[in-house]
């Protein structure tokens, strides 16, 4: 499901059951113009759903995201992808336990949350916690309560909502990431760069002979799609969807 951070043309496509995701990459990959466009093809594959998308206000205006070459930032569409600005894991865990309430019937199609670790301080979850690793429990706690939330909106609800986080990953941090997310994300996309100014997303699920890698790279302030890859069970071929 590769397809639904990018600019595919084609909906029918990236209808995913998992329901929360990972998107895991260096810095100054272009995670967050990935999420902009997840969030773009959500609202657009559910028809009439919403979005709502998490993240530090000034970090979005001071790094704002790229969008596809022809998406019109006046478009009907981002009326229904609503920002919420938080600024630590406190915002966080205000909106998840009250997320029943906010969004009664339906939920959103999809809740993304921009740089996830970012919002838990390290020294302050440490003196909290009264442990050198007080960051992870505090995002393994947050992480309960989020899965928690989006289960119970996607018993009740009418469509399926999805989280989706992303967090960035430094040289030898993969590791520890994995280790803390993946009792709680139901898939993981990795971004690596490919040494010649592009970006190569990938997930990492088990499911070999449906996996795919994408291309894509920054270009000119836009987000372009380079071409998708099949693993060679499949294919083996690089194409470009329409």
């Amino acid at each position: 499901m590769v397809e639904k951070f990018l600019p595919v043309g084609r909906l029918d496509i990236l209808r995913s059951s998992d329901p929360v995701l990972l998107l895991s990459g260096p810095p100054s990959s272009g995670k967050t113009s990935l999420l902009f466009q997840f969030a773009i093809n959500s609202a657009k594959e559910s028809g009439e759903g919403n979005v709502v998308f998490i993240c530090n206000r000034r970090k979005l205006e001071t790094k704002p995201p790229y969008l596809a070459k022809g998406i019109d930032p006046s478009s009907a569409i981002f009326e229904r992808i609503q920002m919420k600005y938080i600024e630590d894991e406190e915002g966080i865990k205000k909106y998840f336990a009250a997320f029943h309430i906010l969004h009664n019937n339906p939920a959103p199609v999809s809740v993304i949350i921009d740089d996830f670790a970012d919002f838990f301080n390290e020294g302050k979850c440490q003196e909290r916690y009264n442990n050198t690793r007080g960051k992870d429990l505090a995002m393994v706690r947050v992480l309960a309560l989020c899965k928690n939330a989006i289960m119970y909106a996607n018993q009740k609800g009418p469509l399926p909502c999805q989280l989706l986080l992303s967090d960035t990953h430094y040289h030898g941090d993969s590791s520890r990431l994995l280790y803390i997310y993946k009792r709680w994300v139901s898939s993981i996309y990795t971004i690596k760069a490919d040494g010649f100014g592009s970006y190569l997303i990938r997930s990492s699920s088990n499911n070999f002979a449906r996996a795919k890698t994408a291309k894509y790279s920054i270009a000119l302030q836009y987000l372009v799609l380079e071409g998708i890859t099949e693993d060679e069970e499949q294919s083996g071929e690089l194409g470009i969807l329409p």
